[in-house]
């Protein structure tokens, strides 16, 4: 009865929000459908940072990935060929549905995961952390300036936009993913290299093995969440992808707490929450009166609740519990 509540909050939580995206006006849905989308990444990036306790820089990279390939392959030919002819041939005669789009999403995902991490899981602590910063550079400027797999820095759109309900099918799709795989032998595997690296080497566990495994599945993840974040919002830039997206996710996975799956759903609800008002704000919202904030408030309030959290409570508004594992 605990596993099933420990599942079952994080899955309510996105049933209400869609149930709120699906009946309000479309001048808020789209803030709520985003809210979605960034659960389902920050689920993704605490399925490896959170159970293995290094952090990732880079998965903005995997979520690139898996929404460049859904949003080209469900794009009309004709206009591909309009606007971006110099595709790969694959990329600009291919036409599939929605949901063949993100299972290749997810694939690419763990494909470049796997590239990615058979030389870099070696690595820990900061070597870690810069060396995935680097790849999601070398990813923006692949997609900024290679036109085989994109329309470069120019925004593309058109791309086919999915519903509310269809985006919170996805992310618990992610969600139940990531819930099965910390309950599993090799979740547990993970947790015990990161909680006691030397003990666990004892024990006869293999710690790139396991890291490896944990971001294959973990770009896996991102790739569908990517994918579930282009038919949201309809359009190809590689803007959406770099600096803004990983800093904001990150933020929302150390605000809920990095420790359990809870607290990524949470801090990424909680922090999409205050990120909406913010950018409503910076273009004045009423509140009772005029509230106009300076550009740029948004990510400076972020941080600096980001940095508040650490400083207070540094395992996070869930306290590394999960749902329904409150203190006596």
């Amino acid at each position: 009865m605990r596993r099933v509540l420990e599942l079952a909050g994080p899955i309510a939580l996105v049933a209400a929000t869609a149930a709120i995206a699906s009946g309000i006006s479309s001048a808020h849905q789209l803030e709520f459908e985003t809210a979605l989308v960034m659960v389902a990444i920050v689920v993704a990036l605490y399925v490896f940072v959170g159970n293995s306790g290094v952090i990732s820089f880079g998965h903005a990279s995997f979520v690139a990935a898996g929404a460049y390939l859904a949003g080209l392959v469900t794009l009309d030919p004709e206009t591909k060929n309009f606007t971006t002819p110099g595709l790969f041939h694959v990329l600009l005669h291919a036409q599939i549905g929605l949901v063949p789009s993100l299972a290749l999403a997810a694939a690419v995902g763990a494909a470049y995961a796997i590239v990615v991490g058979l030389p870099l899981m070696r690595l820990s602590g900061l070597p870690a952390g810069i060396a995935t910063f680097a790849v999601l550079g070398i990813t923006y400027d692949v997609l900024s300036y290679w036109g085989k797999i994109g329309p470069g820095v120019q925004t593309l759109s058109g791309v086919p936009e999915a519903s509310s309900w269809s985006i919170a099918a996805g992310v618990v799709i992610v969600i139940v993913a990531a819930y099965a795989y910390q309950r599993s032998r090799f979740g547990r595997m993970l947790r015990a290299t990161r909680e006691d690296p030397a003990a666990a080497r004892a024990s006869g566990i293999s710690i790139y093995r396991q890291r490896l495994l944990a971001f294959a599945l973990s770009g896996a993840l991102a790739g569908l969440a990517g994918g579930l974040y282009v038919h949201q919002l309809g359009i190809i830039t590689p803007e959406l992808f770099y600096l803004d997206l990983t800093f904001v996710t990150l933020a929302m996975l150390v605000f809920g707490g990095m420790g359990s799956l809870w607290g990524a759903v949470v801090g990424a609800l909680a922090i999409s929450a205050l990120n909406s008002f913010l950018g409503d704000a910076e273009n004045t919202v009423d509140v009772g009166f005029h509230l106009t904030l300076p550009n740029g408030t948004r990510l400076v309030t972020v941080g600096a609740v980001m940095a508040l959290v650490l400083i207070l409570k540094p395992s996070g508004l869930t306290g590394g519990r999960e749902f329904g594992r409150w203190r006596r």
